[in-house]
């Protein structure tokens, strides 16, 4: 009888859980929290909250301890037996921004709590993406204060971090990785393929994470999530959306958003759509006379006019541009063990001109009557199987499969010269992940999984006499080319003390390129290339707890990035007088860093967050002077060129120290401040030190934040510090276009601030005005290493519709 009577308080307990659904709210305002997540710490399974802070506890069945969590709340802790004896399932989230802990999927792909995890990670909320009110995905990542980026044309956005960029990055959507065989050494745009409304998450991962995404990983990773739909509680349908609309006057914006997202018990679908139209951008009228452009080329009744521009000679022309992104996700689950989900991202802009090249002169003349980028597209389907049913192998898996298009052209024409030439590169890229999550115990975890990726790259060419009309094939850009990966990994996270935990983990991968050369344009001494190359990267960390208020955490990683096509195949002129070739005999270059972390709370009111970092690359793969044939220059675009390639030839160094700090002055203010310190440096062909590109001066933001019930205001400032002549890379000494001049007439980067206002405001219970008055000082700078001066005095209106 007893056996029986225990029997049957458990099927009671589970028929609870199972139909148990909690609403968690704001505890300031009563309003739904619905980036709350609910997770069970044991196994990692986790649950989000809808639109309506409903969460569906029915998959926890056999837990016991339940945390919900939100980024800017404390998290609670709570008991199953709790959940099951209360009567009102209402939870209240306390706002806090001085928590150290947050729920992060970036680490391992999976769901886990920050204070578990070594390597430094900064989320991006979606409701400071929402307050902050970003015009692009680049400018997102700007909202940490931790990623520098770069712009070659307003069109654009190249992240830098930790004095690593491009190529040395990895992008992740979804899980997926972004990054193609021809992400290239340069600065690249890709971000911007990506809809900043469309996020509902963002996490910059800092340092090496090759383990787990393999390639590219070196400086580090940036995670994006795209909006889930949510699914409904009860048999009555959830439906949500926004509908947005945007303008800023620097450059005539206007913006245009609309999702709706309609959840069912077993089905969910969430659309997004957002279009941009900008038009060309006005600078500050306080800063550098060199900044100012005072001639743009446009062709009237067949002739290229060079037309001055009036003073102030304000207004960036050509930088205007437009783009549209669809979303579409569809989400099924059957039952607590399984689902499917599909997702549909589209994304193109119009042509846009390269600002900085439009900035070459050549005889007192623009060199170019045209360099524009060709539409830039994007498109990705991927469909993800997910089980959560425990087994001896995996307590959750998911299966993904991606296919993603990219298309990107370059269009250029001389001064005067009939000859366009025009450039089209296309990469189809597939992947298939498999990632496995297993519970050993309650003090040792398991993530392991497998990965393949092939990229198909074709790259065509051809010339345009736009007078007659006559066309004809021309070089391409890059050899046609596939590129291949297989990786496996392995990470095991372990409790090994009550204050301390150990992550440690292996990978290896390998990767092969198969590249067919065409010699009809250039004599390259070879008409094929086969790259094979394996790769065994690892890391081990350890986080100490000593207690609730602070954390001390340090990693040991290795990183790698085995050569793609850009970097064997491409020929462009890096720079005036100089054109880079073919080499297809490279070598992988490996990353080793090291950083130490500590996090602290003090009584409260002060949060540290201090992080050191030093990195290594060996067997770098940097662009050298080479000869073709023998010969050291060749012409080309009818300039005596200096001939370059990409080779492994340096070694480079990066160390620095990135702060963060919050002081709550008040219930009501709190200062917020992040400041990155970094330098750079590689060795040169004769032996001699140059500073590193990519490793940008010192920046940051500080920011006064006011909250009440209703109202939010921020004043803040945005800073860079100057980066002297002595102290550009050897080859950004020589790009008259994009920096000022200093006394002795050299070219620099001056130290430059913004001082900005913003404020939200709820007008009604679902209609949000946002507005921001953005370089209040109207000043006239431009982001180190950029070819194009940010906004000047900038006011910014949002006016934002929830359902």
């Amino acid at each position: 009888m007893k056996y029986f009577m225990t029997w049957v308080i458990c099927c009671a307990l589970i028929f609870e859980m199972r139909s148990q659904t909690i609403i968690i709210l704001d505890k300031a305002n009563e309003e739904p929290v619905t980036t709350a997540a609910v997770s069970d710490p044991a196994t990692g399974r986790v649950v989000f909250a809808n639109k309506k802070g409903q969460a569906d506890l029915s998959s926890f069945v056999a837990s016991t301890t339940l945390q919900i969590s939100s980024f800017g709340y404390n998290t609670l802790m709570i008991r199953k037996s709790e959940l099951a004896s209360s009567d009102e399932l209402v939870f209240y989230l306390e706002k806090n921004n001085l928590n150290l802990g947050e729920v992060i999927i970036s680490a391992n792909k999976w769901t886990q709590d920050s204070r578990n995890i070594p390597q430094k990670i900064t989320p991006i909320p979606k409701a400071e993406v929402e307050f902050q009110n970003p015009q692009t995905a680049a400018d997102l990542l700007g909202i940490s204060g931790k990623v520098y980026v770069q712009k070659s044309q307003q069109g654009g956005g190249s992240p830098m971090i930790r004095g690593f960029a491009t190529n040395r990055l990895l992008y992740s959507v979804d899980g997926v990785r972004m990054n193609t065989a021809i992400f290239r050494g340069g600065n690249i745009q890709n971000v911007i393929n990506l809809d900043p409304f469309a996020i509902s998450s963002t996490e910059v991962l800092f340092g090496p994470a090759s383990v787990i995404y393999g390639s590219d990983a070196i400086g580090g990773v940036m995670s994006f999530q795209t909006l889930n739909p949510s699914f409904s509680v009860n048999e009555n349908p959830v439906v949500s959306g926004t509908v947005l609309g945007r303008y800023s006057s620097t450059n005539q914006e206007n913006t245009g958003h609309a999702s709706v997202q309609i959840g069912w018990k077993k089905w969910a679908i969430a659309t997004s759509f957002t279009s941009w139209d900008f038009d060309d951008l006005r600078q500050g009228s306080n800063g550098p006379e060199d900044y100012l452009k005072r001639k743009f080329v446009e062709r009237i009744d067949g002739e290229d006019i060079v037309i001055p521009i009036e003073d102030p000679a304000l207004v960036q022309i050509p930088s205007g541009y437009n783009q549209r992104n669809l979303m579409q996700k569809v989400r099924f689950r059957p039952n607590d063990d399984w689902e499917f989900q599909y997702g549909f991202h589209y994304s193109a802009t119009s042509s846009y001109g390269r600002y900085d090249r439009h900035n070459r002169v050549r005889n007192g003349l623009p060199r170019y009557a045209e360099w524009n980028y060709g539409p830039q597209k994007w498109m990705m389907n991927h469909l993800k199987v997910s089980n959560f049913q425990p087994n001896s192998f995996y307590d959750r898996v998911n299966l993904s499969f991606a296919l993603q298009n990219f298309e990107e052209s370059r269009i250029d024409r001389d001064l005067n010269n009939p000859i366009r030439n025009t450039q089209i590169e296309e990469v189809n890229a597939y992947s298939v992940n498999l990632d496995f999550t297993k519970n050993l115990n309650p003090k040792n975890y398991l993530f392991y999984g497998l990965e393949w990726v092939l990229n198909d790259v074709n790259s065509s060419g051809f010339t345009t006499d736009i007078i007659s009309g006559f066309r004809e094939e021309g070089a391409a850009r890059y050899p046609n080319s596939t590129w291949t990966s297989f990786g496996a990994y392995l990470n095991w996270e372990s409790k090994i003390h009550e204050k301390a935990t150990l992550q440690t983990g292996l990978r290896y991968s390998h990767f092969g390129i198969e590249s067919q050369f065409d010699t009809r344009f250039f004599p390259f001494p070879f008409e094929e290339a086969s790259l094979q190359n394996g790769n065994l990267t690892g890391s081990v960390g350890i986080i100490w707890n000593p207690a609730e208020s602070w954390i001390l955490s340090t990693n040991l990683g290795t990183a790698f990035r085995s050569p793609n096509v850009d970097d064997i195949g491409k020929v462009f002129d890096s720079e005036p007088g100089a054109v880079t070739v073919p080499n297809p005999n490279l070598n992988p270059e490996y990353a080793y860093n090291w950083d130490i972390s500590i996090a602290k709370v003090i009584n409260e009111t002060l949060k540290i967050d201090l992080t050191g970092f030093y990195t290594l690359l060996d067997n770098a793969l940097v662009r050298r002077n080479f000869q073709l044939n023998g010969q050291d220059s060749i012409f080309y675009s009818g300039e005596l060129s200096q001939v370059q390639a990409i080779q492994n030839a340096a070694q480079a160094r990066v160390y620095g120290l990135q702060l963060g700090m919050q002081i709550k002055l008040s219930s009501r203010f709190t200062f917020l401040t992040d400041m990155n310190f970094q330098e750079g440096e590689e060795e040169l062909d004769d032996g001699s030190i140059s500073a590193s590109r990519h490793a940008a001066p010192f920046f940051g933001v500080s920011r006064i934040d006011y909250q009440a019930k209703k109202l939010r205001a921020q004043l803040y400032v945005d800073y860079q510090g100057e980066r002297s002549f002595e102290n550009l890379a050897f080859e950004e000494q020589r790009k008259d276009e994009i920096y000022a001049k200093d006394e002795n007439g050299n070219n620099y980067a001056p130290a430059w601030y913004t001082l900005n206002l913003k404020f939200s405001y709820p007008l009604t219970d679902f209609l949000f005005l946002n507005m921001g008055l953005e370089n209040i000082t109207d000043q006239r700078y431009r982001p180190y290493s950029s070819g194009i001066s940010g906004p000047g005095r900038n006011w910014v209106f949002s006016l934002r519709g929830n359902f």
